[in-house]
């Protein structure tokens, strides 16, 4: 089992930045998969960003063009640079974690979450 710690949100002005972090912990299998989402309050969560072990990237439309999401695997870490923040980025963002088996994609292990608000 995975361990996701988050870290980095906070409060800032529509237009700022803010970068998240992510470290994983526990036996990490290979390939895998990262990634970040988010959740408003009253909606669904809904998927920001992955990147997997091969480095490829997706990127939710809302997204592309403002935030980049990277990894460092020798410290177990993923992260969110995000910029041009608006407020509708306001959300709990969560860390994500999938392993690849012959089946498909694991189901995810899920960080507790670290919360961004973003002020007009």
């Amino acid at each position: 089992q995975v361990q996701l710690v988050e870290s980095g949100g906070g409060s800032v002005q529509a237009g700022g930045s803010l970068r998240l972090s992510c470290v994983a912990s526990g036996k990490i299998p290979t390939p895998n998969r990262m990634g970040w989402h988010r959740q408003a309050p009253g909606k669904q969560r809904e998927l920001v960003a992955t990147i997997t072990s091969g480095l490829d990237r997706s990127y939710a439309d809302s997204v592309k063009g403002r935030f980049t999401i990277s990894r460092d695997d020798a410290k177990n870490m993923v992260y969110l640079q995000m910029h041009d923040l608006h407020p509708e980025d306001t959300g709990v963002y969560y860390c994500a974690f999938q392993f690849y088996t012959a089946w498909g994609p694991s189901l995810p292990s899920w960080g507790q979450g670290t919360q961004v608000t973003v002020s007009s």
